[in-house]
């Protein structure tokens, strides 16, 4: 399969399942309600050192937010639901009830849930209050500038992490180029995140390294400074690789995700696409990239 001459490897990428809240910060102007997202999501690209992967998703109007206020809809990926908790506490406390005018809610529909403004209200000192507005139990929090409202808790659902594609380039400035090129239209798509700094990662991993305790290292195969020194992937003409990881609160917004990124990607100069998995024994979901292009 080729996309404007470029070659579209027949492979796939492995993804595994995650647990995702979706969260809504609000505050006063989007200014804020951008500051504020922005750092709780901060340090957020994986879960091998961030404890959780997050990002903003996108920017809502006033009518689409709880409270009538600018706001921003960032989701939160981990592996389970207490490491969920411990993440949004961390994150929502630290950096959203910090944040001038801010406030935060759940938005998301599920079956469990994590106890966030539960725990957060304590910072109230015996001040806080609660009130019940459509079913949904808030805390108000006193602060300098007014109150934080948190809602009390964040439901938790069943999400897809990994999915992937790696763009195989002549140079480095031609794979930025593809890359932010697909991103740029990736973020189109609805329920995802692309966690990685502006979407894109250039030090995709493998499992495994020579060095004890080091369980993971630089992917070998693809760094085209050591091509000669190791088992390469890299076809002739290749001297940049970048990847882009897609997360997504369903299989089917991964799969939509790769649709529209992968052909933007395809840009003169690049050489290959193909994708990063692990022989299919690790991750639950698989991406097949000639299936989910159309060429089944």
């Amino acid at each position: 399969m080729h996309i404007n001459e470029v070659e579209i490897e027949d492979t796939f990428a492995e993804a595994f399942g995650m647990k995702v809240a979706k969260v809504i910060i609000t505050a006063i102007n989007p200014k804020w309600a951008l500051i504020a997202a922005q750092t709780a999501t901060g340090f957020g690209t994986s879960i091998i050192g961030c404890g959780c992967e997050c990002g903003v998703a996108s920017i809502l109007p006033p009518e689409q937010t709880p409270d009538g206020r600018p706001g921003v809809l960032a989701l939160f990926f981990s592996t389970s639901r207490k490491e969920m908790e411990k993440q949004l506490l961390n994150r929502l406390g630290q950096c959203v009830m910090t944040s001038p005018t801010s406030a935060c809610y759940n938005a998301m529909e599920g079956e469990k849930s994590v106890n966030i403004g539960g725990k957060l209200r304590y910072f109230g000192d015996g001040f806080q209050s609660s009130k019940y507005i459509n079913n949904r139990r808030l805390w108000r929090v006193p602060m300098m500038d007014g109150e934080f409202v948190v809602e009390e808790s964040f439901n938790v659902s069943n999400a897809v992490g990994g999915g992937n594609f790696f763009i195989l380039a002549e140079n480095q400035k031609t794979a930025l180029a593809a890359a932010e090129t697909a991103v740029d239209e990736m973020r189109n798509v609805q329920g995802i995140i692309m966690p990685f700094p502006g979407g894109i990662v250039r030090s995709g991993s493998k499992i495994g390294s020579r060095y004890k305790g080091q369980h993971v290292s630089v992917n070998t195969a693809y760094c085209p400074a050591i091509h000669r020194q190791v088992e390469s992937s890299l076809p002739k003409g290749v001297n940049a690789v970048l990847e882009i990881v897609i997360d997504g609160v369903d299989e089917e917004s991964v799969n939509r995700s790769m649709q529209v990124g992968i052909p933007a990607a395809c840009l003169p100069g690049v050489l290959k696409i193909t994708a990063g998995n692990y022989g299919g024994k690790l991750g639950k979901y698989h991406f097949h990239l000639h299936k989910l292009l159309g060429n089944t």
